[in-house]
């Protein structure tokens, strides 16, 4: 496992060229998100630096996880990572207390990281029964004594439009997705007496460097056009689109929100959520 990278700085600081954020009680806040290197992760946690919250991220990388911190770091925030599989159950426990310890506590848990196996063999099966869905149970039940002691705790499950409907990633992806909706809901009831708040997100196709979309659409452009074309809205969701949602519902601004599963897809989804 590769050493901690943790950076301070005195006060948060706003990017340039960034306007005033509607303020969601977020400032002095500890978050910890899982897979916060790229894509939907790295702008949650991007997005918590910008509300003044403290972040700690976790990837795969360590060279990647070195950067990302930096990066948060400059932003005026502590800032902590480390490289950590969240399939690997005792180190992805030892980073949470670690983090916990460097930040001064946790307030926010942001599960995010996927194995995206939408293959129909065993291994897929594993491998997001192992990430998706244990890595989300292990850093939740390893974060719980720190959110206990939190006034303002709350967890954020990603999911994915996958989990709601049958599409291209019918079988492991989606079912663990699904499975991770019906934690949080059961989670949200568990712990309301602990004022702890459990919600999900799940968003549509999202689009950025490096991702998978960007990789079928330079691999596979027939299937990027015909997942293109599903979107009345023309285009996929960008991952600051997804992060600004994660924020709002971790935030003591969504106080009163709990069990519920944000759906964030331009209206790719035709199914109704009752």
């Amino acid at each position: 496992m590769a050493a901690a990278n943790h950076a301070k700085s005195p006060a948060p600081t706003r990017a340039a060229g960034e306007g005033r954020a509607m303020d969601l009680g977020l400032t002095g806040r500890k978050a910890l998100i899982t897979g916060g290197t790229k894509g939907i992760g790295r702008a949650a946690a991007e997005h918590f630096a910008a509300e003044g919250a403290a972040v700690a991220i976790c990837a795969r990388h360590g060279a990647e996880v070195t950067e990302a911190v930096a990066a948060l770091a400059a932003r005026g925030v502590a800032a902590t990572g480390r490289a950590v599989d969240v399939a690997d159950g005792p180190a992805l426990a030892q980073w949470v207390a670690d983090a916990a310890g460097e930040l001064g506590g946790l307030d926010i848990v942001v599960a995010n990281v996927s194995a995206l196996a939408i293959a129909q063999d065993e291994a897929a099966w594993k491998a997001e029964f192992e990430t998706d869905l244990m890595g989300t149970v292990r850093v939740i039940n390893a974060a719980m004594p720190f959110l206990e002691k939190s006034d303002a705790a709350a967890i954020v499950v990603i999911s994915s439009v996958s989990g709601r409907e049958i599409d291209f990633a019918a079988g492991p992806y989606g079912v663990f997705k699904a499975a991770l909706i019906h934690y949080a809901k059961g989670l949200s009831f568990q712990l309301a007496g602990k004022g702890i708040r459990v919600n999900a997100l799940s968003p549509g196709n999202t689009y950025f460097a490096g991702g998978v979309w960007e990789r079928i659409e330079h691999g596979n452009p027939d299937f990027f056009a015909q997942a293109l074309a599903l979107n009345p809205t023309g285009r996929m969701g960008r991952p600051e689109e997804m992060a600004r949602a994660i924020v709002f519902l971790a935030s003591p601004a969504a106080s009163f929100i709990t069990g519920t599963n944000l759906v964030v897809d331009g209206a790719l989804t035709r199914g109704v959520q009752f």
